[in-house]
């Protein structure tokens, strides 16, 4: 096993912990200056529509991306995405559900933060790591988004075709998926520009997360909380661990899809529920909270993985 792989693991709370501070910034910001809530609500629609669409594309038209050699890579990604979709979707049944926090929340079960994905990446294995990791957002992250739009739409009563099509997260990864498998390249001077705009989608974006954030909105459905994220921090990483040893996986690989599945929920999932009508504040309390636990979940994911090997 490489030395990247060992060495990393006490760098992991620390990766997560500016994301966790950021919120915190945000939710300070929001609360004791003069920059409210109207100032938030443009800076919203701004990563919306613009920085987290170019910072998805650019994650995923870097690497170049071979779907039969990385198949099986793909194939555990699927199915990590897959069962938290069924699993997120299916809590809408569970008895007093509220239908529109489960509706806003399902997708924290499982989406995942690309940008932290790719980050830790490279600490776990390097170069390949990055472009495994990238396979990986080009062919889950579609996936993921539809799953996230579909109940928000089916509840706020719009169209579901009409929502994907002008989805700007899934169109960006789209785009990026078909480029990359075209083997289309941007010239430097696009591709640089592109490069800073992303740049700014995490750090803005998680500051949106906390100036929504109000802890009292998870009291609104505990439960539902408390399932969502049981999905994402405690289900997922187990089904991760599991796939690993029956895929044809080098043991690098098996530190990306580990890492992959124990990830912290995406930023833009509160984003995507503002905008589409949802509870907003609950989610942002389900993002502030998976940051939380993938701080201790992700290095304990990784750790249990070495020790079964």
């Amino acid at each position: 096993m490489p030395s990247a792989v060992t060495d990393s693991f006490s760098a992991h709370p620390l990766l997560l912990l500016p994301d966790f501070l950021l919120i915190a910034l945000g939710f300070a910001i929001c609360r004791w200056t003069a920059l409210g809530r109207p100032v938030w609500d443009a800076a919203e629609r701004l990563v919306y529509w613009l920085l987290f669409p170019v910072l998805l594309f650019l994650a995923i038209i870097k690497n170049p991306i071979s779907l039969q050699s990385g198949l099986p890579l793909a194939a555990a990604g699927w199915l990590v995405t897959g069962i938290g979709i069924l699993l997120g979707l299916a809590l809408a049944h569970g008895p007093g559900v509220n239908a529109r926090l489960h509706a806003s929340g399902a997708q924290v079960a499982f989406r995942f933060n690309s940008y932290i994905a790719l980050a830790l990446a490279e600490r776990l294995a390097g170069a390949p790591g990055v472009a495994w990791t990238a396979l990986l957002i080009a062919v889950c992250v579609p996936v993921a988004n539809i799953a996230a739009v579909w109940p928000l739409a089916r509840h706020g009563g719009q169209g579901y075709l009409r929502e994907l099509i002008r989805n700007p997260l899934i169109v960006a990864t789209v785009a990026g998926l078909v480029c990359n498998l075209l083997g289309v390249t941007l010239p430097e001077t696009v591709a640089t520009t592109m490069s800073r705009i992303g740049a700014a989608a995490l750090p803005l974006g998680l500051m949106a997360v906390g100036a929504g954030l109000q802890f009292g909105a998870l009291r609104e459905g505990p439960a539902l909380a408390g399932s969502l994220l049981a999905i994402r921090h405690l289900v997922l990483p187990a089904v991760g661990l599991v796939l690993v040893f029956l895929l044809p996986l080098s043991p690098p690989q098996q530190a990306i899809v580990i890492a992959f599945a124990a990830m912290p929920t995406a930023s833009s999932a509160y984003v995507l529920a503002v905008r589409m009508g949802g509870h907003g504040p609950f989610v942002a309390g389900l993002v502030t909270l998976s940051t939380l636990l993938a701080m201790a979940g992700l290095p304990l994911a990784l750790m249990t993985w070495q020790a079964l090997r």
